[in-house]
């Protein structure tokens, strides 16, 4: 099996070095910004509640472990992260429809109407962010987003032992929600 060293001088260095730089500093713009949209919605919601309303909406109602098997977390992150959800009713407990002894997360009509909001308003930041893209030049960095991301998903399984998680892409639409934010001159440098 080749070593890391092997599979380094495999690729042109000066490339890999400035997509790792490109990614450390996409992962600062993506904290920095939160990704959050615009207007008065602009960093209205924060990363894990938008993620948990996303994959509940997208899957249906679950229970805790479910949910963070396929979020590639712990079940007492997604217990902690849940909470402040349930309590502002974007989130509701339900009885599991096969099991009522089970308790299962649903998304609230509140929670769905919130996601929506936030939703449009991180697609209008991917427009202004984009402006001047093609279609296909979106479609593309969308595709090859989702690829980065489902490779450091299984990556990350591979070490942990854990199942990988199809979180990093779970479709086109919501891939593009959580594409780049603001540009800068930063962006450009490659060291």
């Amino acid at each position: 099996m080749p070593t890391s060293q092997d599979m380094t001088t495999e690729f042109d260095p000066g490339l890999l070095d400035a997509l790792q730089h490109q990614v450390a500093v996409f992962a600062r713009r993506a904290e920095q910004t939160r990704l959050g949209g615009t207007g008065q919605l602009r960093n209205s919601m924060d990363r894990a509640a938008y993620l948990l309303l996303n994959r509940l909406d997208q899957e249906g109602p679950m229970g805790v472990k479910a949910l963070a098997a396929g979020m590639g977390i712990d079940s007492s992150t997604v217990t902690r992260q849940v909470a402040p959800l349930v309590d502002t009713g974007l989130v509701k407990r339900t009885s599991h429809p096969e099991d009522g002894r089970a308790v299962v997360l649903q998304l609230s009509p509140r929670g769905l109407a919130r996601l929506e909001e936030v939703r449009s308003s991180r697609r209008q930041l991917m427009v202004e962010v984009t402006e001047g893209w093609t279609p296909d030049e979106r479609e593309s960095f969308c595709t090859l987003l989702t690829r980065f991301n489902t490779a450091l998903s299984a990556r990350q399984s591979a070490h942990t032992g854990g199942p990988a998680t199809d979180s990093a892409a779970p479709s086109a639409t919501a891939a593009a929600t959580e594409g780049p934010a603001e540009g800068s001159s930063e962006s450009a440098q490659t060291s």
